[in-house]
Order: C-alpha cells, then sequence, then structure tokens
C-alpha cells in the first residue's frame, strides 16, 4: 500500500512540512522549500501581508504546488488566536491551520488551556486544526476528543534546536490517540529529524533547523533524506535491544 499522510480529508506524499520565515532571502526560501521535498508550507498570518497586490511572501510561494498551511503564531490568548483563525481562512480561502497559543514571550511554550478553548471553537467551525503542543499524552487525547485532525507537539522550544528531548513522552502519545502525530520546533539537524520518524511519528514541521543553518538549500536536503530515511527504518521494523553480542554469522551446522 502507498505509504502517505493522511491529515483530515488531505493527503499527502511527503512527511515533512516546512515553514517560511527566517530565510536570508526569498530566493533560497523558493530554493529550500523545493529541496526539502514539502507539500505543506506554513506562513504565520500575524507577520505576513495577506494582500498579493502589494508585495507579499505569498507571491514567492507557487500555490499550485504547495498547500499553504497559515498558522497563529504570536498569539496569547485564546480569543486572538480565533480571530487570527478567522482572518486566515477570509483572505486564504482555507480551512487547514497550525494553531499555537503561546504561553509567554521567553520560552514560547504552549498554553494549553487557551490552546484547547480555542480548538473547541474553531473545530466547531469547521477548521482542520493541527494544534501546537507540548508533549504530554493527556493534553494530546484532549485535542484528539474535541476533533482536532492531528496533534503536533514540541520536540524541544520553538528555534531551540535541542532535538528530541523526550522521546518517551512522544511514544506514549504515539500510543494514546489515532490521529497523526506531527513533531513540531526544536529539531535542529537531520539526525533528529530521523530519531523522531523512527520512534513512528507521522511527520514533522520545521523551520529555524533549516532557515538557519549555514546552506539552508542542502539542509532542506539533508532534512528530506532524513525524514524519508526514518519512516522507511520505522515500517521495516528494528531489530531489538540486547546487552550482549549475537554473532553474525550462525553457529550452527559448523563443519569440525
Amino acid at each position: 500500500m502507498e505509504d502517505v499522510l493522511r491529515i483530515g480529508k488531505r493527503t499527502f506524499c511527503s512527511r515533512l512540512m516546512v515553514g517560511t520565515g527566517k530565510y536570508p532571502s526569498n530566493e533560497i526560501m523558493k530554493a529550500a522549500l523545493d529541496a526539502s521535498g514539502a507539500e505543506v508550507v506554513t506562513v504565520a498570518v500575524r507577520r505576513v501581508n495577506l494582500d498579493r497586490n502589494k508585495e507579499s511572501l505569498l507571491n514567492h510561494i507557487d500555490l499550485k504546488k504547495y498547500t499553504l498551511l497559515p498558522n497563529t503564531a504570536g498569539c496569547y490568548t485564546a480569543e486572538e488566536a480565533i480571530r487570527t483563525a478567522r482572518l486566515a481562512r477570509e483572505a486564504l480561502d482555507t480551512d487547514f491551520l497550525k494553531l499555537e497559543v503561546l504561553g509567554d514571550e521567553k520560552t514560547l511554550f504552549p498554553d494549553n488551556e487557551a490552546l484547547l478553548e480555542a480548538a473547541k471553537v474553531l473545530v466547531k467551525e469547521g477548521f482542520t486544526i493541527l494544534p501546537y503542543t507540548n508533549d504530554d499524552p493527556i493534553m494530546a487525547r484532549k485535542l484528539e476528543d474535541i476533533g482536532c485532525a492531528a496533534v503536533m507537539p514540541l520536540a524541544a522550544p520553538i528555534g531551540s534546536g535541542l532535538g528530541i528531548r523526550n522521546p518517551h513522552n512522544l511514544r506514549i502519545i504515539l500510543e494514546t490517540i489515532k490521529v497523526p502525530v506531527i513533531v513540531d520546533a526544536g529539531v535542529g539537524t537531520a539526525s533528529d529529524a530521523a530519531i523522531a520518524m523512527e520512534l513512528g511519528c507521522h511527520g514533522l514541521l520545521m523551520n529555524t533547523g533549516i532557515a538557519g543553518a549555514k546552506d539552508p538549500v542542502s539542509m532542506a536536503k539533508a532534512m528530506r533524506l532524513a525524514t524519508d530515511a526514518g519512516r522507511l527504518a520505522y515500517l521495516s521494523g528494528r531489530i531489538p535491544k540486547k546487552l550482549y553480542a549475537t554473532a553474525s554469522s550462525p553457529t550452527t551446522g559448523l563443519i569440525e
């Protein structure tokens, strides 16, 4: 069977989603998006000009090639996030939304109470919600229960590049819910991406790890290859870990 990522009514072949901020130039951003193989790209609704008749980041994204995933980055209350989501749907003609409600400016950790409040409203309004949350299995289950199409737990703080800090919680989340688990935030290099996918996560979303690299285009390619390799390794089924050695060659049937 074809291995595809299904989120709500949408189906994607690529499991890597890429952000559009922090690149040195729009030209490098376009080249990096292409190298990543991504089909979904995120845009921060509060930080871009939504009027394509004027200079806008959106004019540099091929909407025939990519599915836009607007996000509510920069929102610190449920009310702000709901207003921003409605603006995104009106301006960009999409119900696809990465929902962020942040708790404070220093850590950029999610405010899960406000996130759940906003998600309840927006799901009822017909949005396909992908909520950015912490690696809490209980919150992941609550978000699934109210109708979110996926859950996006952080690997580490936004932009930190610290990698997968708590693989055990991610495993529990994967066992707890049935909707896709997409790791968001904290991925710094290709090995981080591979680890997340080897755990069984369904996808990755990253921005700084690519855009902030010395060579964003090459890093985008590395992240694509790592995502694919990690997924294939997960599907292949790794050998169990053992404390002692096991000979690679069989020891039975030897001629003496």
